[in-house]
């Protein structure tokens, strides 16, 4: 229990040092951004800490409805929620399934970059993704035997979709939207504050980060992109935003070492390991937070050049990857 107090508090840190970071670059005195009115919304939910701060006079009830919606989403998306529409949709055992328009539509967005990538992404990778404990006070590598068996399982082209019944024609396949829903939820959460007349705030769903707006003096926020492996949340660029949103995927957010080897989070669909590649993150810098979600972790899982290409194909579309000796490559910044 002790480990896992202190792996809450490590990640606490860290996103609070990131807060600071994303207001003044530093922390200590009041920011500019800041006001007596400022409301903020902090809690442990979808397997993060999240910070939502509103930056206009508002009333407090706003923060119950974010209390709301993100404890919505916090059980819809859950692969092991027992009441959630995923956690019913993987156990059907092959049988269809009805679920709520946004399951069905993040499932669409999910199978839409499955498709782009070749299956370098791949959100039936739930049978692989279950096997590995990244929370756990003493994380093992499961076995081979264990993981081959959990890939042969892993085909987005086995899930069927129609309107909002969906079908696993593989009844041992599983969804796991963990690599685009937090992008999701961020662009929920930022239509919902716009519809409270909010035209200041920062969303930080544990990394994933979107911004309504600009800082209130009218100038762009500064969000940092953290030197991989850093504890004290230092960062080693950062980009300026304005309604926009930033995601990075990086093999330093979770992970742990095993007979000196590091096994981090991202794992790939083809060989149910983490992914091996010469990249510790990629960042992506665009209008929708489920798209760099979900580009985060493709173009990681695709690789440096085969990355770089797809974003460049891309239009309104930036991003930042950081290779394994520290430089930083920035594409339309």
């Amino acid at each position: 229990m002790k480990c896992k107090k202190n792996n809450i508090i490590k990640k606490l840190s860290a996103v609070l040092t990131a807060s600071a970071l994303l207001l003044t670059g530093c922390s200590g005195a009041k920011s500019s951004t800041q006001t007596d009115q400022d409301l903020t919304y902090t809690d442990m939910l979808f397997d993060t800490v999240i910070k939502i701060q509103i930056l206009d006079p508002a009333d407090e009830s706003i923060l119950d409805g974010l209390k709301k919606l993100c404890e919505k989403y916090d059980t819809m998306f859950s692969t092991t929620n027992t009441d959630s529409e995923l956690y019913k949709l993987n156990h059907a055992n092959g049988q269809s399934f009805t679920v709520s328009s946004e399951t069905a539509n993040l499932i669409q967005e999910g199978i839409h970059y499955s498709e782009l990538s070749g299956g370098a992404f791949d959100l039936t990778i739930e049978p692989v993704s279950a096997l590995w404990d990244f929370k756990a006070d003493k994380p093992t590598v499961p076995s081979s035997d264990a993981i081959a068996q959990a890939v042969s399982h892993v085909d987005y082209t086995k899930v069927d979709i129609q309107d909002n019944t969906v079908t696993l024609e593989d009844p041992e396949a599983g969804i796991d939207l963990g690599a685009i829903a937090k992008g999701y939820i961020a662009d929920q959460v930022k239509t919902y504050l716009k519809k409270q007349g909010i035209k200041h705030a920062i969303i930080n769903l544990g990394g994933n980060v979107d911004v309504i707006g600009t800082k209130p003096d009218g100038s762009k926020y500064n969000i940092g992109i953290q030197k991989p492996f850093d504890e004290s949340g230092e960062a080693i660029t950062s980009v300026q935003l304005k309604d926009q949103t930033v995601v990075t995927s990086g093999i330093y957010e979770r992970y742990f070492k095993k007979n000196g080897k590091l096994y981090h989070h991202i794992l790939d669909p083809r060989t149910g390991y983490p992914c091996e590649n010469n990249l510790y993150s990629v960042s992506i810098i665009t209008d929708s937070s489920t798209k760099a979600d979900a580009l985060s972790t493709t173009c990681f899982l695709l690789g440096y050049e085969k990355g770089m290409e797809l974003i460049q194909s891309m239009d309104g579309v930036e991003a930042i990857f950081i290779t394994d000796d520290e430089k930083v490559h920035k594409i339309g910044i």
